[in-house]
């Protein structure tokens, strides 16, 4: 049974019956297959959620292919239908067997309401209609002024062609526009990711998002993001495919996670908003992803182990506007130009049609000025889609992979000239691309020069030679040219040495979570070390595959898709090519001085009698173990994309336990995406320090030598908890491995409470709770001050007016001016705008979606980028003095919680369920010299409220709030209470130590 949503919110399914674009029963636009459940029902091709779509389609599957040749491609994608359709593994074949048999014998017997009950008609959506258009707020006005100006001079083709890309692998990027060379607006460029730029030449393998969380430093957070949009830049890429802060956690297994910033709405949304100014300061454009809901890897597309639709994430109003859509209102806040439409359905809508989620929460609400850009194959729909907010589709093929048959293209240029796509909706979609190229920068000449001056890409997706084919996807161009320029960008005299700072973010990365009997930091002279009885040298063991590279090359497994060597990067399209790998045993083995030690190798993560005879010869010995996961395209050793489990892989468990039993100073590094439970040997006594180094990218021996020695003080903190066992999460937060359904269901039942919250509202002990890390030092926090700015009212002020968008020309242009330009080649498969024949547009009653004649009425909690801009007002000043205890520089992390007043009700005196605390704000300190350093912090209205279902607004409950400040969410020495009606802080206690 599916998640209903509060009464006052449902998002939106977009029912609308839309796939017709043209009115023409005989289109074969959707390019349906023979494995199509409703080809042979008869029933007509709907965009209802309610009904099975109708394509078979490995998304990313084949778009994941690195540079190969396209035969090569093809004979790929034919073997991996084959692979996974006819060769399946046993258990999989068995269980989609019987699954099948299930179903075949329930609606055998009547049972269509099986059916009917996993895939409502109505759904749990409220319909949000029309799309918002962009243009009113004062930081776009300019570029929304230059666009309405540019656009209002564009013919019906050449809008559509800013809409929609031109197909996979037909340009040189992932993703690419169409151009309107004749007003000087180019073709865009889209590249993966949010690690790195993937499938480019010579470009940083930056430290992942898991890393970049766990530093909580905001200057490196943004200093990344201004590295990585400085590289795309130089390479000729309009727009970076990251940062992602969707999934945001809420499974610990889940496969893309590692691409996030940790387990936690404030964590995620403050990096995310530092990696976009970045990013975009520099002149790119951002991508915030996944919007929003998808949680695991397993059903998250159509057809997917045998589902006909995606899983639906089933989540309540309240817990989408506090934890998952919390992080894109930072990203809004930020100026992001784009968001991208996550593949799954949400509350049983594709989050690509969905109107509540896109024309509502983000448009709305959020006040997003940017393009809405779709998954690459997520959009489900044509008219549907336009309607509910999507402004670009990408790669810009339909329902099935690589095939041209879009669903825009054409098709939306028949939608807009038989009016089911108003003209108004299509100019705003084409006006908002144009205006975040406005607004970044990217008209300026001198910084982006044309194709024809020697801009534009200067890298090819598909071949690392000079020379190649400039439309490699059409089986019928062979035009090449220079395709590759190898243009230098890891370090330049203009964009600094990314491969220092690489260093630095992976360095700060690291969360050492045990360090018994000082065991750490080592000496690399051996300078006061005691040797070993009988031996001349201080033995040292590396142990474990871990430490060192693939054998088989650091860019060995395609798109990272393996775990074999040292773990630098999760799989899938947010990895990127490593440009080199300083693997953990060629640099330690560097650092220890050769006349003092001897340190020697175990490869293995098996033959344990082996491990253990070297272990037993050493004094030191360093363990390194790791586990691994990626996106669901790929699959390694029977993980496909989500992680089966919290444990090590490759034995490394057994590993560990082997080491420590023979060797009586053993130290722990584990290289992991996320959480990963650590029972079966954190409390041996010969396990004296773990470090968690999480994925740290090119640099990966560099930073863990730079802690192991002390030449730097760890400062990572956990973005999130460490359980004893995986039960301690919670029921729901496991991996669905399974089909629940036609439409597989996966209710967020848990609400509000995912990770530490969960933690704390069940009293549950975590092995290292969110926000935990070590340090060579003790650190003190005394002194602590709460005020807050007046007295604070419930509800924020009311919305502001804003602006008004610009004036466009809506009128309809005559469908001869969409007709073929004549003597025109036409490129097979590559999607154009253009249509064959005025007997294509086709009138007549269309039927839009439920809720479409009835405009919606704004929302309170918008008017602004992010929201009511009186959210973002200080509400309360937090200060207090840090004192560095020790004897070394380092730096510290000091974190804030609220939890808020008891008995909160709503508007109807019903009660308010609220977490035991939530993180708020946080900042790391250097403390060198003076030891002590202020400390303040500031706390939004946001920060302060929660979301009122029956409002339908951010609300401050009144009463008494409690401000904990300390290092982490189990380790808070200070607290004060202040109330926001009197404004006062009421007192607490003044100092706590570490």
């Amino acid at each position: 049974m599916p998640l209903k949503a509060p009464e006052a919110y449902e998002l939106d399914r977009s029912e609308s019956p839309a796939m017709d674009h043209s009115y023409d029963e005989d289109s074969d636009v959707s390019d349906v297959d023979e494995f199509d459940p409703l080809r042979s029902s008869g029933r007509p091709y709907t965009d209802d959620a309610s009904q099975p779509l109708r394509s078979v389609f490995d998304s990313e599957k084949n778009g994941s292919f690195s540079k190969q040749p396209l035969a090569w491609l093809d004979t790929q994608r034919k073997r991996g239908w084959l692979q996974r359709w006819l060769i399946p593994s046993r258990f999989c074949c068995v269980l989609i067997l019987l699954f099948v048999a299930t179903l075949v014998l329930l609606l055998s017997a009547g049972g269509i309401w099986v059916y009917k009950a996993a895939v409502p008609d109505d759904g749990e959506s409220e319909p949000w209609y029309p799309s918002p258009r962009g243009g009113t707020v004062d930081s776009w006005k300019d570029a929304y002024e230059k666009a309405a100006d540019l656009v209002g001079q564009m013919t019906l083709v050449e809008k559509v062609n800013i809409t929609s890309g031109i197909a996979w692998s037909m340009g040189m990027c992932v993703g690419n526009t169409g151009p309107v060379d004749r007003l000087g607006f180019p073709s865009l460029c889209l590249q993966d990711g949010p690690l790195g730029l993937r499938f480019v030449d010579n470009a940083t393998a930056w430290p992942a998002g898991i890393t970049v969380g766990a530093t909580w430093n905001k200057e490196l957070m943004y200093e990344r993001g201004k590295g990585h949009g400085f590289e795309a830049k130089k390479k000729g890429i309009n727009v970076i495919l990251g940062p992602s802060m969707g999934p945001l956690g809420r499974l610990p297994a889940g496969g893309r996670n590692w691409e996030g910033f940790g387990s936690d709405p404030t964590l995620q949304g403050i990096a995310a908003a530092q990696t976009i100014k970045g990013i975009q300061d520099v002149g790119v454009m951002a991508t915030a992803k996944h919007y929003v809901g998808n949680e695991q890897e397993h059903f998250r597309q159509s057809w997917e182990w045998g589902t006909p639709n995606a899983i639906s994430s089933n989540i309540d109003d309240r817990a989408m506007h506090e934890i998952y859509a919390w992080p894109f209102a930072d990203s809004v806040r930020a100026g992001v130009a784009s968001v991208m439409c996550s593949y799954n359905q949400l509350n049983n809508s594709y989050a690509c049609q969905n109107s509540k989620l896109m024309n509502g929460i983000l448009k709305d609400e959020m006040g997003f000025q940017g393009f809405v850009q779709s998954d690459w194959l997520a959009q489900r729909s044509g008219v549907a889609s336009a309607l509910a907010g999507l402004d670009m589709t990408m790669p810009g093929d339909g329902l099935k992979w690589a095939n041209g048959n879009s669903l825009w293209g054409a098709e939306l240029t028949k939608a807009v000239l038989n009016t089911s796509v108003p003209m108004e909706r299509l100019n705003d979609m084409v006006t908002r691309v144009v205006a975040a190229w406005y607004q970044l920068g990217q008209d300026d000449k001198e910084e982006w020069p044309a194709v024809s001056d020697g801009g534009g890409p200067n890298f090819s997706s598909w071949t690392d030679d000079k020379e190649g084919e400039l439309h490699p996807g059409s089986p019928n161009s062979k035009e090449t040219g220079v395709v590759n320029k190898y243009v230098p960008v890891r370090k330049t005299e203009e964009g600094g040495d990314h491969d220092t700072l690489a260093r630095k973010i992976a360095t700060e990365g690291i969360v050492l979570v045990k360090n018994s009997d000082g065991m750490l930091p080592l000496n690399r002279t051996g300078k006061g070390v005691v040797y070993k009885a009988g031996t001349e040298k201080i033995k040292v063991g590396i142990f474990g595959e871990d430490a060192f590279p693939n054998p088989n090359g650091d860019n060995a497994c395609e798109d990272r898709g393996c775990n074999v060597g040292t773990l630098a990067m999760g799989w899938g399209s947010g990895a990127v090519e490593l440009p080199y790998l300083a693997s953990p045993w060629e640099v330690l083995k560097a650092n220890f001085v050769e006349d003092r030690y001897e340190v020697t190798q175990w490869r293995y993560n098996d033959d344990h009698e082996g491990a253990a005879s070297m272990a037993s010869e050493q004094r030191t010995c360093i363990v390194f173990i790791n586990s691994d996961a990626g996106e669901g395209f790929l699959s390694w050793d029977g993980i496909k994309g989500d992680r089966n489990d919290l444990h090590p892989q490759k034995n490394g468990d057994a590993l560990v336990k082997n080491v420590a039993e023979h060797c009586e100073n053993t130290i722990v590094v584990a290289h992991t995406v996320g959480p990963t439970i650590l029972e079966e040997w954190i409390e041996m006594p010969a396990v004296k320090a773990v470090l968690i180094a999480h994925l740290p990218g090119q640099e990966s021996g560099n930073a863990i030598a730079d802690v192991l020695f002390g030449d730097v003080n760890p400062s990572g903190r956990l973005p999130y908890t460490i359980a004893k066992k995986e039960e301690d999460y919670g029921p729901s937060s496991g991996i669905l491995f399974y089909p629940n359904g036609i439409v597989p269901q996966q209710n967020f039942s848990e609400g509000l409470y995912i990770d530490y919250r969960y933690f704390d509202k069940h009293d549950i002990e975590p092995r290292y709770e969110f926000g935990y890390g070590l340090s060579y030092v003790d650190f003190k926090l005394n002194s602590l001050v709460v005020n807050t700015r007046g007295s604070i009212g419930e509800l924020p002020k009311g919305r502001p007016k804003g602006l008004k968008p610009p004036k466009m020309d809506d009128s309809l242009p005559s469908p001869e001016s969409a007709l073929w330009p004549e003597g025109m080649r036409k490129l097979k498969k590559y999607v154009y705008p253009y249509i064959d024949s005025t007997s294509d547009i086709k009138k007549g009653t269309y039927p839009y979606p439920r809720g479409y004649n009835h405009a919606h009425e704004l929302s309170a909690a918008g008017g602004g980028e992010g929201g009511n801009p009186d959210l973002f007002e200080t509400a309360v000043v937090v200060q207090a003095s840090l004192t560095n205890l020790g004897d070394i520089p380092a730096a510290c992390v000091v974190q804030a919680y609220i939890s808020y007043p008891s008995n909160v009700t709503d508007a109807d005196g019903e009660p308010f369920d609220m977490p035991v605390k939530v993180l708020r704000a946080f900042e790391k300190y250097y403390v060198d010299e003076p030891k002590r350093v202020p400390v303040k912090l500031e706390l939004t209205r946001r920060d302060l409220s929660h979301w009122d279902v029956k409002r339908q607004n951010w609300v401050i409950p009144q009463g008494e709030f409690t401000l904990h400040l300390g290092f982490s969410s189990r380790d808070l020495p200070m607290r004060s209470t202040f109330s926001t009606s009197l404004g006062l802080n009421l007192g607490g206690n003044q100092d706590g130590a570490r």
